[in-house]
């Protein structure tokens, strides 16, 4: 990736430039010490004047009233506010008309920024104070104030908070009083410039030692440049916070959300003062010191799939290569590319105002259609469909073009959804909400409505990275998430009634992928790198998970690597520094996958004998039991050594009824209760009575036993008989209320139990004269 730098010959200023702002994607102001506002269109490359000022105001910061979120149509900004050096800010029309003027600070007004809902305004000036104003200009609020003059502000995600300069200082705000103030020491000069991206939640500062850092928003440092060799004059952040710009004098920076660089450009344009980013994030404009505006298009992007590349070499053209035949192919567009994503065979391009489809097997023939809002901020791929996200909302296609769904929830931001907070499948699409961070929502992708009866999916603390897995049946789809603490959590997504189960998977998991073909996970804990072969295994036999995990030293990949893309069986890692590592895994695990899916349970034990590994025993095993297929289970079992779970399952072949067999299968995977509500349901009370007392739940026994008017002295007798092998005396007043004038007889009781078990064997060879389970003729 690099930028494509355009400067014009002569500079349209007279002065130096103060500040930029774009409109739209193709419309640009600029503003100069020489008192004018010059406005650029770039699609007929003319420039005008749109007003000059009074002498006495020289401009210093741009910003651009926010279009309203979630407006159908793309609006045009109608309005900016510009602060001066006279210690006033300007509210000035789109047409040039400075409709209100405000005397805000004493000395210059450094800078003033829109909060992200268009209703306040903050400022900050070389008089070191912070003030918060209406829409309209009016005085809101003295926010801080300080002997040092503010150079730079932003305001946070959710416009609750204000980070601004202090000196060498950064310090974040909140605007309810009392509330805690976060400061520190960022840089070993007096800091520009900052900024605070809505979508990432990551903070830019920039200083005159001459470096740029990228912070998280509790200011820790995640990233932190080489010095320059002059002080960094403006950093900006693109829309979608997946890269920066950073500008300094004669140079020009484009970067990662990581910090690492992708390209270096060295126009000729003095300091640059100020930076900003188009509203699609395709292209960047400075302003110079030397009287200029330079512009500067993001080209070069590649995307991989398997054996493809696709590059975008100018704005309105892409090469696909295949790397197998060295085939080249060039895609030409009608309108700029501003977005692609190419997975599951397929290529889909967003223009500035359509949708290109293309198939991998065929370049010649897209499938195109027109977009509703225009500037599309996401594009997810699942093997079915595709999800798109811009300004107006998120829409689900099908590779055919058709329009499948379009989900909503209350209080939708779609402007700060990302690849993390998103996640998409063949029947689901999940998002994580911004007002309550510990909320997933989940959809039916085919409808959009709420999955299954509408529960939302809640966790107890902040989640920070979400993922659905891609393969096998709706009703055992699974999502994984990262939450605050760093720990990874797999779950249900069928929510129907009963609480399901979230259980964690793994600690201090840093990154996450599921795999296209089958669903294994893998993730970056820690110093390793980690490949759940079947994270499943949780729900099932939680005691076999670390024998399922792969596991490899991940020092190699230094600091805060992130996984791009887990393909068949190879994962593509990108290292702090921006180089790329691919790591090829076993690819038997998704074979065994493969054959379980299809009901295989030969093939699969003849490919773990083959393959002689004891991870794959333990798959295999944990997949048979969840299958119910305990033949299989049990070899695969014998195979790793679990000698107990082998005679667990031999007496479980011996039960007389496939209801018991159930219950007993349900209780080997620990599902206690499901396994009881087997038994009641199949009127077999007096096993679901001695499940509970094989497990020493006597309170639920007893209670069994009196609801159903049956076996309470069998309760009563074993309980005597546990508490005197212990040498207690009973405690427990239900115990004590119905044992009192209880005699028990333990040749009447085992009478009983007897009659209930020939009972069960009556009646399962009845209702299955065909199969006789356990009994032989």
């Amino acid at each position: 990736m690099r930028l494509k730098i355009s400067l014009l010959k002569e500079p349209k200023h007279q002065e130096l430039v103060s500040c930029v702002g774009w409109t739209t994607a193709e419309e640009l102001y600029s503003c100069s010490d020489d008192h004018q506002i010059v406005k650029w269109n770039l699609l007929t490359s003319e420039t005008s004047q749109i007003v000059k000022l009074p002498d006495d105001i020289y401009p210093i910061d741009l910003h651009w009233f926010p279009k309203s979120l979630g407006v159908k149509k793309q609006t045009q900004a109608e309005s900016f506010v510009l602060t001066s050096s006279d210690g006033k800010f300007h509210l000035i029309s789109k047409l040039g008309r400075v409709e209100k003027s405000v005397e805000a600070h004493c000395g210059a007004v450094l800078a003033g920024r829109w909060n992200y809902e268009g209703t306040a305004l903050v400022t900050v000036g070389e008089d070191g104070q912070i003030k918060i104003w209406s829409k309209t200009g009016m005085l809101r609020s003295t926010l801080a104030q300080q002997g040092t003059p503010v150079y730079s502000v932003a305001w946070g995600p959710d416009s609750e908070k204000v980070l601004y300069t202090a000196g060498k200082q950064l310090i974040i705000k909140p605007l309810q009083p009392n509330a805690k103030v976060l400061q520190w020491k960022a840089h070993d000069g007096i800091i520009l410039k900052v900024d605070w991206n809505s979508v990432n939640d990551l903070i830019l500062s920039a200083g005159e030692d001459c470096k740029y850092k990228v912070w998280d928003s509790y200011g820790r440092p995640l990233y932190s440049s080489q010095p320059h060799e002059h002080p960094i004059t403006s950093v900006a952040w693109a829309p979608d916070g997946e890269l920066f710009a950073v500008g300094s004098f004669h140079t020009l920076r484009l970067c990662d959300k990581t910090g690492w660089s992708y390209a270096l450009e060295k126009p000729n344009t003095g300091s640059v003062f100020n930076i900003a980013w188009s509203i699609d994030g395709t292209q960047i404009a400075g302003a110079c010191g030397n009287r200029h505006v330079v512009f500067a298009h993001v080209v070069e992007q590649r995307w991989e799939w398997k054996n493809f590349q696709v590059t975008l070499t100018k704005r309105r053209t892409m090469q696909v290569r295949n790397v197998l035949n060295d085939a080249v192919d060039l895609l030409e567009f009608r309108d700029r590319v501003i977005k692609a994503s190419l997975n599951y065979a397929h290529l889909v391009v967003s223009t500035s105002l359509q949708c290109y489809v293309f198939s991998t097997k065929n370049w010649n023939t897209p499938l195109i259609f027109d977009l509703k809002e225009g500037t599309v901020s996401l594009i997810l791929q699942a093997e079915r469909h595709f999800l798109l996200v811009d300004g107006g909302g998120i829409y689900l296609y099908s590779y055919e073009g058709r329009f499948i769904s379009s989900p909503k929830f209350p209080g939708m931001r779609t402007d700060i959804l990302n690849a993390q907070t998103v996640s998409l499948s063949n029947d689901t699409i999940a998002i994580k909400d911004k007002a309550d961070e510990k909320i997933i929502f989940l959809f039916e992708a085919s409808t959009g409505k709420p999955l299954g009866d509408g529960k939302l999916l809640s966790h107890k603390n902040e989640i920070l990275e979400i993922a659905l897995d891609q393969k096998g049946l709706t009703n055992d789809r699974k999502i994984a998430f990262i939450d605050k603490n760093r720990d990874l959590y797999i779950t249900s997504v069928k929510r129907f009634g009963k609480e399901e189960q979230i259980v964690k998977l793994g600690t201090m998991v840093h990154t996450l992928a599921w795999n296209d073909t089958c669903n294994i996970l893998c993730g970056l804990q820690d110093t390793r790198f980690t490949v759940w072969y079947y994270p499943n295994t949780v729900y099932v036999d939680r005691d076999i998970l670390p024998k399922t995990l792969h596991e490899r030293d991940a020092s190699e990949f230094s600091k805060n690597p992130h996984i791009v893309s887990f393909v068949r069986n190879q994962v593509t890692i990108r290292r702090a520094d921006g180089s790329l590592i691919h790591i090829s895994i076993s690819p038997y695990p998704a074979i065994l996958h493969e054959y379980v899916s299809s009901s295989k349970w030969e093939d699969a034990v003849r490919l773990c004998r083959f393959v002689k590994e004891q991870t794959m025993w333990a798959c295999l095993a944990a997949m048979a039991v969840a299958n119910r297929d305990m033949t299989t289970a049990e070899i695969a079992y014998a195979a790793i050594g679990e000698i107990d779970k082998v005679q667990y399952i031999n007496s479980i072949k011996d039960l007389p009824s496939k209801e018991s067999k159930m219950a007993h299968i349900l209780m080997f995977s620990g599902n206690i209760q499901e396994a009881e509500m087997v038994l009641l349901q199949a009127g077999l009370v007096y096993q679901a009575i001695q499940i509970n007392i094989n497990l020493y739940n006597w309170e639920r026994a007893l209670e069994l036993a009196v609801k159903y008017k049956t076996h309470v002295d069998t309760v009563l007798a074993y309980r005597q008989k546990f508490l005197e092998t212990f040498g207690k005396q009973e405690t427990n007043k239900r115990y004590l209320q119905y044992a009192e004038g209880l005699l028990i007889d333990w040749e009447k009781i085992k009478a009983k139990i007897e009659m209930e078990i020939t009972k069960e064997r009556e009646r399962s060879s009845s209702s299955q004269p065909s199969k006789n389970f356990g009994l032989k003729h």
